[in-house]
């Protein structure tokens, strides 16, 4: 099954902040990733599957919208 990021988080339950916190990133660097505004690098990936307890190859990262 394969969910969006922000979706993943809100299964855990957690919020933006608390999701930053847990993985060492900012409030906004969550919020872009979610809008896909800017994507995780791969450690960051790795802490979002232990934070969220999902695999990579389950998350949908949304892409970047061009002008």
């Amino acid at each position: 099954m394969q969910i969006t990021l922000r979706a993943a988080r809100m299964n855990v339950p957690l919020t933006q902040k608390e999701a930053a916190d847990r993985i060492g990133v900012t409030v906004d660097t969550v919020g872009n990733w979610e809008r896909g505004k800017s994507f995780p690098d791969a450690w960051q990936i790795k802490r979002i599957e232990e934070v969220y307890h999902i695999r990579y190859d389950n998350l949908i990262f949304l892409p970047r919208k061009t002008l």
